[in-house]
């Protein structure tokens, strides 16, 4: 069997070497931030952006991040090609590193960059053909101005009880709705819908995350001519909605087609779902950092 390949502390080592210590901010209070990252057929969908929203958050809670953005983006690429993967999911950590079993941060002396890539599992066909059904919950997403959605941060509790009560519900996932009762995200996903040809999402100020699958679908929905709004709305909306759908790096675009028990729109796929997904699946192989540039410069003959 090939080894598998990760990176930590510096060193790429086989994955069953790479630990951490149990004095590890990220490990005792969830101190750091990720990034989950996808590649399609040798391109790293959106690498750039993933990495310019990972040195925004680290800047956000004081990490210091001990590589370029550049030499980070190439170490990414490395563990690719070491695990010989073209499609594949990509974990990027960066915890505040190894210090006391106190809280104060300042304890820690040096972050610790870990880079993990493995084959995608791939999400069922069927999911995109039938859609599936969601629930609203009643835990809340975290306020704003409490913790802040733009940092994507290791502290996923809220979101992990989000997912619980969606199981629990017999679905597999939610709609989350803030504290005012506005609509703003799944367990781990945007929200969007269309009403009337038009798309609709929550704003980040309201609890959403700005997502890249977010604002790559918002790209091309403009392209082709569609109005999107960013704007905060009810369940009521979605009540009512033309279409649902939900946007996430792993899920790329999945169809809702009921929520609460109500059926959306006739109770299928709608079609500006689908042709989004289309096109979305279709950019995600062109728009981002090649894995093997030389692979492609002999396939156009250079």
């Amino acid at each position: 069997m090939m080894t598998q390949w990760a990176f930590i502390n510096g060193e790429y080592m086989p994955k069953e070497n790479a630990t951490v210590s149990v004095y590890d901010h990220g490990l005792l209070y969830g101190d750091g931030i990720f990034e989950g990252i996808r590649a399609y057929d040798g391109v790293v969908f959106k690498l750039r952006e993933h990495l310019v929203r990972l040195y925004d958050s680290a800047k956000a809670i004081l990490i210091d991040i001990p590589y370029s953005l550049e030499e980070l983006q190439e170490i990414i690429l490395t563990i690719l090609r070491k695990n010989e993967l073209e499609t594949s999911y990509i974990r990027l950590v960066v915890t505040r590193g190894k210090g006391d079993l106190g809280l104060n941060p300042f304890t820690c002396q040096t972050p610790q960059v870990i880079v993990l890539a493995e084959q995608l599992a791939m999400f069922p066909k069927e999911l995109y053909e039938r859609g599936i059904d969601i629930v609203s919950v009643a835990t809340r997403r975290n306020r704003p101005d409490i913790l802040s959605p733009t940092v994507k941060s290791l502290n996923y509790l809220n979101n992990i009880l989000i997912k619980i009560e969606a199981h629990n519900a017999g679905v597999s996932e939610a709609l989350t709705l803030n504290t005012e009762g506005y609509v703003a995200e799944g367990s781990g996903e945007n929200v969007f819908l269309v009403k009337n040809g038009n798309l609709l999402t929550p704003p980040s100020y309201i609890g959403a995350l700005e997502g890249i699958t977010r604002a790559a679908v918002i790209d091309i929905a403009q392209s082709f001519g569609y109005t999107v709004r960013q704007e905060p709305f009810t369940r009521h909306d979605v009540y009512t909605a033309d279409e649902v759908f939900l946007t996430g790096t792993a899920a790329e675009i999945v169809p809702v087609v009921k929520v609460d028990g109500r059926v959306i729109g006739d109770g299928t796929p709608g079609y500006h779902t689908h042709r989004l997904l289309q096109a979305f699946r279709l950019a995600a192989k062109r728009d981002g950092a090649e894995i093997y540039p030389e692979s492609r410069e002999v396939e156009a003959g250079v």
